[in-house]
């Protein structure tokens, strides 16, 4: 079953065991003083849910999603642009890149996500946010 999110937010899901997507949910987390995201990992309930419900290949996923409150997902630069769009200055000055081609972006995207366990490690178990965060993360 999709999570229903409260108006106006949307949530990243995001490789809990990944190291350089962890530093980048404390990144956004630090940035979102409006707090508009929440957050799951693609290995959590919430996430198996939406990746069952949109059919994604768990085979090929090495990427970021975006879920928004109107029941849509964006992968792969997309959903790191329109994110970054969001967080505010000097953050949002990623988004012009959302009027490159998509195919174009993720050839970056998918070079980074092939050697990110090489480059910055890989923990054992998903991220456990602190008590003061945790209503911000879904299981």
């Amino acid at each position: 079953m999709l999570p229903i999110l409260p108006e106006g937010t949307q949530l990243i899901l995001f490789d809990g065991v990944c190291n350089l997507c962890n530093s980048s949910v404390q990144y956004v987390l630090g940035k979102d003083t409006k707090q508009r995201f929440l957050f799951t990992s693609l290995q959590g309930e919430t996430g198996q849910a939406i990746l069952a419900h949109f059919k994604v290949d768990v085979a090929k996923m090495d990427s970021i999603i975006l879920y928004t409150s109107d029941k849509k997902i964006f992968y792969k630069s997309t959903a790191a642009l329109k994110i970054a769009s969001r967080l505010g200055f000097p953050t949002n000055l990623l988004t012009p890149f959302l009027i490159l081609p998509a195919g174009l972006r993720n050839i970056v995207y998918d070079y980074i996500a092939r050697n990110r366990y090489a480059w910055y490690g890989k923990k054992e178990a998903c991220y456990i946010p602190t008590p003061q965060l945790k209503a911000r993360f879904l299981p």
